[in-house]
Order: C-alpha cells, then sequence, then structure tokens
C-alpha cells in the first residue's frame, strides 16, 4: 500500500495539474509542486509566464528549487528557466544572481550579458564566475598537468644523454637483460635521458570560436588555457574569435580574466582567425594547434581552408574540436568537418574529462583518430 502511495505521489509531482485532484500534496511536495509548475506549467500556453517578471520573486523560486533539488537538478532546471521563460535580464540584479546555483552554463550565460551587466552587478557577476573556475581547476587541473608532464617527459627522452640527463630508473630497467652476474652489474647498451630543460617542447595554440553556440566550450577551454600555461614545459597561447580576433595569451594567469575578455555571441570568421594564428606557429614540428569550433564559417570558406591545408603541410599538428562541453553531439557544418579530416585534421567533439588525454596523445604524436575511436568519440 506505501508503494502505491510513494508510486502515485511521484506522478501527481510529475504530471503536475494535469492529473487533476487525484492526489492532493501538502507540505514540502506542494512547494515542490509549485516551484515545477511555475517553471514547467500545464501546457504551452501557461509556460510562458510562470514566474512573471518580479526579480524578487525568481530569486525566492531559485531559492525555492536549491532547497527542495539536488545541485544537478537545480543547474537543469535553471537553464530551462532562462531558455524557456527568457530571465537573462534578470541576471542584472544582484540580489537575483546571488540565488542562482553557479554552473558552467550560468557562466556561459553571464559571459554573453558582460557587456550590458550594469555597474551593481558586476561584482557579483565575477565572484560567481570566480567560483565555477575554481571548481573547474580543482576538477581538471590535476589530470591535465599529470597527463601532459607524463607525455612530456616521454616525447623528450633521447638515446644519446648526456651523463647528468640520464633517466637512471628507466635506463636500469631497460637493460636488465644486459645483467653481468659474474660483476654484479648492468651493461648500459641502451642510456635513456630527458631533452634538454629549460626550453619550451611544445607550442600549443587553443583557437577559440566565441560565437553563442559555443558558449561552454569556451569556459572550459579558458580554465585548460590557464592550467597548460602553468606547465613550463609548453608555451600556450589562446586566441578568440568571432569575427574579429583577440589574443588573450597575456591574460592566462587568471582565467576569469580571460573569461571576461571573451565577447560571447556574434558571427564566425574562422578564416581571419587562423590569418592571425599563423603567425604564432613558429615551431611547425613542435606545434600543436587546436581549433575549437563548430565550423559554421561566415568569412571566407575557400581560404579557410587553405590556411588550414597550409598549417597541416608546415607540420603542425592541428585538431578541429567541434565542441569541448559535456552537451553530447554538437551541431556542426559537416562539409567543412569532412573536408579538414581529409586533410588528415582529426575533426570530433571532446568531453572536459577526456581532454587531457587528448593531449597527451597529441604530445607523444599518437593516431588521434586511433585514440578517439578507442574512447568512443565518433568523428568525421
Amino acid at each position: 500500500m506505501a508503494n502505491e502511495q510513494e508510486a502515485a505521489r511521484r506522478w501527481r509531482l510529475v504530471l503536475g495539474q494535469d492529473a487533476g485532484e487525484s492526489l492532493t500534496l501538502g507540505g514540502a511536495d506542494a512547494a515542490i509542486d509549485a516551484a515545477l509548475d511555475a517553471l514547467y506549467g500545464a501546457g504551452p500556453d501557461t509556460r510562458s509566464g510562470g514566474l512573471g517578471g518580479s526579480a524578487p520573486r525568481v530569486a525566492r523560486w531559485l531559492g525555492d528549487i536549491r532547497q527542495y533539488f539536488p545541485s544537478s537538478v537545480v543547474q537543469v532546471m535553471q537553464k530551462d528557466a532562462f531558455d524557456r521563460l527568457g530571465l537573462q535580464q534578470m541576471l542584472c540584479e544582484p540580489e537575483m544572481l546571488a540565488a542562482v546555483e553557479p554552473d558552467v552554463h550560468l557562466v556561459a550565460t553571464l559571459l554573453s550579458l558582460n557587456r550590458v551587466l550594469p555597474n551593481k552587478t558586476r561584482a557579483t557577476a565575477r565572484a560567481v564566475v570566480a567560483k565555477v573556475v575554481e571548481e573547474l581547476e580543482k576538477k581538471l587541473s590535476t589530470p591535465m598537468r599529470q597527463a601532459v608532464s607524463g607525455s612530456l617527459n616521454r616525447a623528450a627522452r633521447n638515446r644519446r644523454p648526456r651523463h647528468q640527463d640520464i633517466d637512471w630508473p628507466r635506463t636500469i630497467r631497460a637493460n636488465l637483460r644486459h645483467y653481468q652476474p659474474d660483476y654484479q652489474t648492468i651493461i648500459p647498451e641502451t642510456r635513456i635521458g630527458y631533452g634538454r630543460r629549460g626550453r619550451s617542447l611544445r607550442d600549443i595554440v587553443l583557437c577559440v570560436d566565441q560565437s553563442g553556440s559555443m558558449a561552454p566550450s569556451v569556459v572550459y577551454a579558458s580554465v585548460f588555457a590557464a592550467v597548460l600555461a602553468s606547465i613550463k614545459a609548453v608555451t600556450t597561447s589562446v586566441v578568440v574569435f568571432d569575427t574579429t580576433v583577440v589574443d588573450l595569451t597575456p591574460l592566462l594567469h587568471d582565467p576569469v580574466e580571460v573569461l571576461f575578455g571573451t565577447q560571447l555571441g556574434g558571427g564566425t570568421d574562422i578564416n581571419r582567425a587562423l590569418a592571425y594564428c599563423q603567425g604564432l606557429v613558429t615551431r611547425p614540428q613542435d606545434t600543436i594547434f587546436v581549433l575549437i569550433s563548430d565550423l559554421y564559417e561566415g568569412g571566407n570558406n575557400a581560404e579557410m581552408l587553405r590556411r588550414a591545408a597550409s598549417l597541416v603541410g608546415s607540420g603542425a599538428q592541428v585538431i578541429s574540436l567541434l565542441a569541448l562541453d559535456d552537451s553530447g553531439a554538437p551541431s556542426y557544418d559537416r562539409n567543412n568537418a569532412a573536408q579538414l579530416a581529409a586533410m588528415g585534421i582529426p575533426c570530433f567533439a571532446c568531453t572536459p574529462d577526456l581532454f587531457p588525454d587528448l593531449m597527451a596523445a597529441a604530445i607523444q604524436r599518437h593516431s588521434l583518430e586511433q585514440w578517439a575511436s578507442q574512447a568512443g568519440i565518433v568523428h568525421a
């Protein structure tokens, strides 16, 4: 009987007003039902204004859903509220912004509103963005550093190292078959060492599309760029673009500054971005160039493809990420993706948790198509 009542209660919360009067909700359930109904309503006509136009009322609703739902559900409901009810302008009120559950999508929304945020809201917005960036750095920085640093060490080993550069543990393991029992020693036929220290082993250029559809990718790319910039063995550049190109490399010491240096929205001119980035590629054989874009070109498409081919021809490793976020299969220009893939440029979407492994594979010059297939990623 208790199971039947619980099932009826759950169906009542799912169906909302469409369930009729078959079950009356009380207490916390009534509040949960009211919060759901305010957003999703009972039909298309009621969904357009369930929260009204009052910022204080919306702030109370945001507080309610944080009380009754787990954080992951709250983030989904917030995103639905922005999409369904057009609440972006409400974020200009500090009291409402303070009530929101911070997440990547909220940061993307705030960045898209960056140019219209009033001064009274900017400090609150920056605090919200900083909190999300801090959480992302805690989650992503260690895997990124470990993957990249380990790959750089392996890539830098050479077989004729100077004495002070010999990696003795690996040299011993590589020469165990040459152990001489009579002398109780190993003859190191093969010496394994590290490359020259103190210089950059790889140049990494992140070229990020900041059009509105790429907003979450911009957030993740900014955090990863800041982490890469902290690794001395690589030189990292980050360039964002829409119809203009902005080099944010000088801001990499602070990913929050990088994010506020972006201007989400607008058109897309990949060709112009590639033209600028070609000037950053001074050591093609040691350069990993990552274009993060859905490839919908608003500029000169034929010239864009020629520039991409030129980068490949120079010897640089070029990777096309159609998205860098958790949203799954993105919408992208399939024709451009196919043409880039035909040049030998791997094209696929990548989730943030796989990006460190991707960069490690690129540093070791592994086949990225094979890596993507092993990771379960469908590539163009």
